[in-house]
């Protein structure tokens, strides 16, 4: 009896590390700003989707992308959301990630601002101006951009980096000239402030959104990012048919009027697919770019960078 008792405990034992091992956590990093993951963690239907995997969700909010890239690659967190420059600037600083997605551009969702007084009409204008940004954000390709169209040089301007708290803070006190600024920052200044927009990316950028994943998680676990991204097509499908009550149920946790979300929301669009050869493309011209501006230290190649196709 005692043998078999022992054998018993013993099997059990083994049957709950067995269980624990297929267990796992997806640690997700994110922003407020990214309003279809603030809605999924709202609503917790990602945790409902991955219950039948064994597995559970971390949500880790962060201030911005390149934070949020940190994060990625010093292990805190497995998958995260973020714009296009983050990623170059974060594999430039050798950050260890593969892109496994990306949302449709949305060019609109953000922009160049200038308080609603200020004299400035023009992105030509800027020159010699100070600019606040989030340094190796999104918009810093924006900025980049905007000013090339308009005859201007990066070194014409006078970055300010600053993240978005602080910008806005700064731009209400008049301490810079102008912010680039993406949604729903940019919604929130036009609604509460009346901040007037000098240029968005429409026919400058793309602004498309990138899942990332540190790579040994990915390949781990196909079957745990295949159903994030099938909750995330389902909650983002439902959220551009019913915006108004998603818009709801996204600004408390933003901190923001519904109206204000709803905005945002309209400038944005949601369907994260595989990266193809052409959105890979768009993404080493941001890479080529920022070296050439000296932005990041050296070169990369963004397909080094992008999942293995299987």
């Amino acid at each position: 009896m005692k043998r078999l008792f022992i054998t018993a405990v013993a099997t059990l034992v083994a049957a709950t590390l067995s269980t624990a091992a297929l267990a796992e956590t997806l640690r997700i990093g994110y922003q407020k700003s990214a309003s279809l993951f603030v809605l999924q963690k709202s609503q917790g239907t990602l945790e409902k989707k991955l219950a039948p995997l064994g597995a559970t969700v971390k949500w880790v909010e962060f201030p911005a992308g390149p934070q949020l890239l940190e994060g990625l690659n010093v292990g805190a967190i497995d998958v995260g959301y973020v714009g296009e420059a983050p990623p170059i600037f974060a594999q430039a600083a050798g950050a260890r990630f593969v892109y496994i997605g990306n949302d449709p551009a949305a060019p609109a969702a953000e922009a160049i601002v200038v308080p609603k007084a200020s004299n400035l009409k023009s992105v030509a204008e800027l020159k010699g101006k100070k600019v606040a940004l989030n340094k190796g954000s999104n918009v810093h390709y924006l900025l980049v951009k905007a000013l090339e169209k308009n005859g201007l040089k990066y070194s014409d301007i006078q970055p300010v980096f600053l993240p978005p708290a602080d910008a806005r803070a700064a731009f209400e006190r008049g301490s810079v000239d102008a912010w680039v600024i993406w949604d729903p920052f940019l919604a929130a200044a036009e609604k509460q402030i009346g901040a007037r927009v000098l240029a968005d990316g429409r026919d400058t950028v793309n602004n498309f959104a990138f899942y990332l994943a540190e790579r040994g998680f990915a390949e781990k676990n196909p079957q745990i990012i295949k159903a994030l991204f099938e909750d995330t097509l389902v909650q983002g499908r439902w959220l551009q048919d019913n915006r108004d009550k998603a818009a709801a149920i996204i600004a408390p946790q933003q901190g923001l009027s519904p109206e204000v979300v709803e905005l945002a929301l309209s400038r944005y669009r949601y369907g994260v697919t595989p990266l193809t050869a052409q959105v890979a493309a768009e993404q080493q011209k941001l890479a080529d770019v920022f070296y050439e501006l000296k932005l990041i230290p050296k070169p990369i190649k963004v397909k080094e960078a992008l999942a293995s196709q299987k």
